[in-house]
């Protein structure tokens, strides 16, 4: 059976999102998310289940930064999960209107903050750790009320005040299961999603010049994020995600020419789609017109062109 950390304690999204992802697998909730990817790169567990983004308040940034850092990770499989929250409260409270307290994880908070000034008047908002750590300290008594992932109330029992709370009703998270690079990746199934963090000269344009090898070979971004250079104010790792899968033609020749381009690009992984979206391929950027394209070049250099 293959162990699978996530990003926990039990009771939160990511926990939702490993069981989708590793069926059957044994879970292990760990406190943060590097210590999710710490124990994969230890040998501790086969996989993490980490979040990667939200479509309300946008990248994880300690997710990025610990696929940038330290020994290399990658990606083989994401799920995509609707993000609808529910309130519990401490035992004994009875009146929206007592709760002065509501915690949860930022994210989280962010998402219902709409809805907490309406329902919660009286509440404060309080960070923590996670949805699930939030529902912890409510078992507590340190906080009157707290934000967390539906399934919580199964292993936290606390009275709950509401369901399906979210201030965009359409909210969702995208999470990652990643892996040590010496398993194989996933084959490609042509609704595939790549992922880099490159590293580019701090100079006039350099930015403009990643994009341009991309959109040159018809490749469609998915997703572009900049986060600074630990140790290098003013310079930024961009982390870019885009269609299709690093084993066609046309995407290794497009990792080509951004390792030609960059100071350091790191691979990320492969792997298919959560939404299942294909890739939108252009007349002239199809995996075949590449391979045509290489032949050509070949028999150029052999003296046989036609």
């Amino acid at each position: 059976m293959s162990r699978i950390a996530y990003f926990g304690p039990e009771g939160t999204f990511t926990e939702q999102a490993a069981r989708e992802l590793a069926r059957g697998a044994e879970l292990i909730p760990v406190e943060t998310i590097p210590n999710a990817f710490s124990v994969v790169r230890k040998g501790e567990a086969d996989a993490a289940c980490v979040p990667v983004e939200n479509s309300v308040e946008g990248a994880v940034p300690a997710t990025l930064d610990g696929l940038a850092e330290q020994e290399p990770l990658v990606a083989v499989a994401e799920a995509l999960l609707p993000v609808h929250f529910s309130v519990l409260t401490r035992p004994g409270i009875t009146d929206a209107g007592d709760i002065r307290t509501v915690a949860s994880h930022p994210h989280a908070l962010a998402q219902v903050r709409l809805w907490a000034e309406t329902h919660l008047p009286n509440a404060r908002p309080v960070a923590t750790s996670s949805t699930a750590a939030a529902a912890v300290a409510v078992r507590a008594g340190e906080f009157d009320a707290a934000v967390t992932a539906p399934v919580a109330v199964r292993h936290y029992p606390l009275p709950v005040l509401a369901t399906e709370v979210a201030d965009v009703r359409d909210a969702r998270t995208r999470f990652l299961l990643v892996r040590r690079p010496d398993h194989p990746l996933p084959a490609p199934t042509g609704a595939d999603r790549t992922s880099i963090v490159a590293a580019a000269a701090n100079r006039t344009g350099a930015l403009a010049e990643l994009l341009t090898e991309l959109a040159g070979r018809g490749i469609n971004l998915t997703r572009l994020d900049a986060r600074p250079a630990k140790g290098n104010f003013g310079e930024y790792r961009f982390f870019i995600d885009f269609e299709g899968h690093v084993a066609e033609p046309r995407i290794g020749d497009a990792l080509a020419a951004l390792r030609r381009r960059c100071r350091n690009v790191r691979f990320l992984g492969s792997h298919p789609r959560a939404d299942g979206a294909r890739a939108t391929i252009e007349p002239f950027a199809g995996n075949d017109d590449f391979v045509d394209a290489a032949e050509w070049v070949e028999a150029v250099r052999r003296g046989e062109q036609a």
